[in-house]
C-alpha cells in the first residue's frame, strides 16, 4: 500500500457549518474526508458537474470512484488553528417583502455570525492508494471554496502489520470506513458522518514514520432506504 503523509494549510480563512446555534454558524477544526476526497479528486476522478439538478449529495455513486481505484483519503486533524469571528447582515427589501426575524426583534434572520478557521491553520492527513497518486498542489475547500496549498511531506510503501494488540490510530477515523472494532475513542460531532479521534483500535494496521493507520480503510455507506 502507498501511503502519503500530507499536510495542508490554509491561504484563506475557511468555513462551513458544523454546528448551528441560533445566528452563530460554527466551523468544526477537523475537515471530514468526504470534503478532502472531492478537493483532491474532483478535477480527475470524481468529476462532479459545474451544474447540479438537485441538493442532495451523490457520496456513493461519487466516492465509489476512488474505491475503484484502490485510494482512500483520511480526515484531517489539526496541528495549529485559529478562528475568525465573522459578521455578516443581508439586506431586507421591505418594498415587496415582510420583514422576517428570529426570534425575539433583537435578532432578525438578515443577522449571522460565523466562526471560521483562520488563514495559517494547518493539517495533516494521509491518502492510502494501490498505486502511486499525482495530488494538486493548490485546493479548494469550504463554503466560500478558500485556497488551501497540499504537500506532501513523505511517501512510502507499507504492508499490513497483523494484529497482535490494540493500537491507537494516528489520525481521525470515519467509522464507516473502518472495518476494525474501536474499543475506546473520542467522538466528533460533525455532518454528515461523524468522525472518532483517539481510537484504540484491534487488527491490521499500516506504519508510517512510527505512525499506525487501520488497514482495510475504504468509503463505505449505509444501505439506502427502501
Amino acid at each position: 500500500m502507498h501511503i502519503a503523509r500530507c499536510r495542508l494549510t490554509l491561504h484563506d480563512t475557511l468555513f462551513y457549518a458544523t454546528r448551528e446555534m441560533g445566528t452563530l454558524y460554527e466551523t468544526e477544526r477537523y475537515i471530514h474526508n468526504y470534503a478532502l476526497s472531492y478537493a483532491l479528486f474532483n478535477d480527475t476522478i470524481i468529476r462532479v458537474p459545474y451544474f447540479c439538478a438537485s441538493y442532495k449529495p451523490g457520496y456513493p455513486a461519487d466516492l465509489e470512484k476512488l474505491n475503484e481505484m484502490g485510494i482512500y483519503v483520511t480526515p484531517a486533524r489539526p496541528l495549529v488553528w485559529d478562528y475568525v469571528l465573522a459578521t455578516w447582515k443581508m439586506a431586507q427589501v421591505t418594498y415587496y417583502r415582510k420583514p422576517e426575524r428570529f426570534g425575539g426583534k433583537n435578532y432578525p434572520v438578515n443577522i449571522g455570525r460565523a466562526k471560521e478557521l483562520g488563514p495559517g491553520s494547518t493539517f495533516e492527513f494521509f491518502v492510502l492508494s494501490e498505486g502511486p497518486v499525482t495530488l494538486p498542489r493548490w485546493i479548494r475547500l469550504g463554503k466560500w471554496m478558500s485556497k488551501a496549498e497540499v504537500v506532501i511531506l513523505s511517501t512510502q510503501i507499507s504492508r499490513a502489520h497483523p494484529a497482535d494488540k490494540p493500537f491507537i490510530a494516528a489520525c481521525p477515523l470515519n467509522p464507516l470506513d473502518t472495518p476494525l472494532q474501536a474499543t475506546a475513542f473520542d467522538l466528533i460531532s460533525m455532518p454528515p458522518v461523524s468522525l472518532i479521534n483517539n481510537a484504540r483500535l484491534v487488527g491490521a494496521y499500516y506504519e508510517v514514520d512510527g505512525i499506525k493507520l487501520p488497514a482495510g480503510m475504504k468509503y463505505t455507506f449505509p444501505l439506502a432506504e427502501t
